[in-house]
């Protein structure tokens, strides 16, 4: 599957998930706008996904910020001339037992996971709209939301996180007949630089296949739905087996 000519926005690209995801869609001929909320660690990023800066451009900023979503969208029209695909990467995650969580814990979660999906996709899906194409993947944590560990209480993830799986069935179904798909990939813990050396034993056994997932396995999940033509509305569970019970 090749992406040539596309143009791809991915949210929360500076590091981790979204910054090889980035650097895939590149490989494969696209285009990418990249936003992250550290200017300096997104100009770095941007420069390891395309060294040359012609296949990539950077727009800093919080995305929960109605005004970075605009940006965004702007950044790819203007520098690229369309828009075909949409990854909301960002996000953050709080594990605390739920009495133990604050009012700037909910406020700072609800923000990102939920505005920070709300404000760029209404921009991006408007431009798709108008193209009569485009392709929007979110990434949820749908996992704990559907199969709570009690080792990890995370109610904010299933509040915020949990939610978009239902709202991207929504929004697949609203725009089934525009030509504008909409996916989601409800990953497992990630080996990323957030998590510590010491903590990886601990999440190796949060998955029934004994280990944590691989930034490459949501990368390939993500280039799977950007060519499954005929796939709309799905969730797809990239957690090392968690989604299909306890163990």
């Amino acid at each position: 599957m090749k992406m040539q000519g596309k143009v791809a926005v991915v949210t929360g690209a500076s590091s981790g998930m979204g910054k090889a995801i980035a650097i895939a869609f590149v490989k494969q001929g696209a285009n990418v706008v990249i936003n992250g909320r550290r200017e300096q660690a997104l100009a770095e990023a941007a420069r390891e996904i395309d060294p040359t800066g012609e296949h990539v451009a950077a727009v800093a900023g919080d995305i929960s910020n109605p005004q970075t979503g605009e940006r965004l969208i702007e950044e790819a029209l203007s520098r690229f001339g369309r828009i075909d695909t949409l990854v909301n990467n960002a996000g953050i995650f709080v594990s605390k037992p739920f009495t133990e969580y604050t009012t700037a814990d909910f406020a700072s979660v609800v923000s990102t996971n939920m505005a920070g999906f709300f404000y760029v996709t209404q921009y991006a899906a408007a431009e798709m709209l108008k193209a009569g194409k485009g392709h929007i993947v979110t990434i949820t944590a749908s996992g704990t939301a559907e199969q709570p560990i009690a080792s990890l209480p995370a109610v904010m993830a299933a509040l915020t996180k949990g939610g978009l799986s239902t709202a991207t069935k929504s929004l697949a179904i609203e725009y089934a007949k525009s030509g504008v798909r909409v996916n989601a990939i409800a990953p497992g813990v990630i080996r990323t630089p957030m998590h510590p050396a010491e903590t990886h034993d601990y999440l190796d056994k949060l998955h029934p296949m004994g280990r944590m997932g691989e930034v490459e396995d949501i990368v390939d999940a993500v280039l799977y739905l950007e060519s499954a033509q005929f796939v709309t509305g799905e969730v797809v569970h990239v957690d090392g087996g968690q989604n299909a019970g306890q163990w």
